[in-house]
């Protein structure tokens, strides 16, 4: 009978790890939830080699309080791993299930060392238990942050490339919007269009919303910040794209556009823009 709850444990790590190591490295690759394709026997062993050093470290080193000191070279590592198989395209149980999975072969040693001692055996499975199931949801947690964080990234990415600004000709640009917009999608809209008029010196700036499905007085009030904002760098702005209902629904809505320039197609909006520029298309 081990003299304290997590000796045996504790002794299990330090003298089983190689035996261990074997047993559950086999146990990963032959359970449903692993895809061998991405993650190679080596590295699974070597990456199973080095959790099990590091267990070994902080339960001798410490109490089994994961968020302890002693622990913190394990919360990294699995951390690394986490976010190693996030990017290779691992599901989340897919990830956690590399921490589970080193429950069957852990509880068959404890039964093995225990079986004359039911109440101890059912001491140290429990703290194994609550000790693996806190490390599996800390590697879920840490997946779920860093696929969230990928997931902003890539719609940052969509935002940015949904809303390209062009240089339709000198001291004009163009920004053909296409899309609902919202308080993000503006913020990178008008981001965009300043870093433009500062590169090209620009003078005239085409918002196109003929991509636009409706407008409502939230989008009306993005546009005119967005005119406003391209004032404030010395260019003035011609809005296109105003169909019929559109125009209407302005109209309804009591939005005033009056010291904008506003045109139907950006063909008219161009038109005018080169008249603004004292430019002219040669024939």
């Amino acid at each position: 009978m081990a003299s304290t709850v997590g000796q045996t444990l504790r002794e299990i790590l330090a003298k089983s790890s190689q035996e261990l190591v074997e047993q559950w490295t086999q146990a990963q690759l032959t359970a449903s939830t692993l895809r061998a394709d991405p993650l190679k026997e080596r590295e699974l062993r070597e990456q199973s080699r080095e959790l099990l050093l590091l267990l070994r470290s902080a339960a001798q080193n410490g109490t089994f309080e994961i968020n302890g000191p002693q622990w913190a070279a394990v919360r990294d590592f699995l951390a690394r791993i986490s976010r190693s198989r996030a990017q290779q395209g691992f599901s989340v149980g897919e990830t956690a299930a590399f921490v589970f999975s080193l429950k069957e072969p852990l509880f068959q040693y404890l039964r093995a060392a225990l079986a004359k001692d039911a109440q101890a055996l059912a001491d140290e499975t429990w703290l194994a238990t609550t000790v693996l199931d806190r490390l599996g949801l800390f590697t879920a947690e840490v997946y779920v942050s860093r696929r969230e964080e990928v997931i902003q990234r890539q719609q940052q990415e969509m935002m940015e490339l949904s809303t390209p600004v062009v240089q339709l000709w000198e001291n004009i640009l163009a920004l053909p919007l296409i899309g609902t917009l919202d308080s993000e999608r503006t913020q990178v809209v008008m981001e965009s269009l300043l870093q433009k008029i500062v590169q090209t010196g620009a003078s005239i700036a085409i918002i196109d919303i003929t991509g636009v499905p409706t407008v409502d007085t939230l989008v009306a009030q993005y546009l005119l910040k967005t005119v406003a904002a391209a004032r404030l760098m010395g260019a003035d702005c011609i809005i296109s794209g105003i169909r019929p209902q559109i125009a209407q629904t302005i109209v309804h809505l009591g939005v005033n556009l009056s010291d904008v320039v506003t045109k139907a197609s950006l063909a008219d909006a161009f038109a005018v823009a080169l008249k603004r520029t004292n430019a002219r298309l040669a024939t």
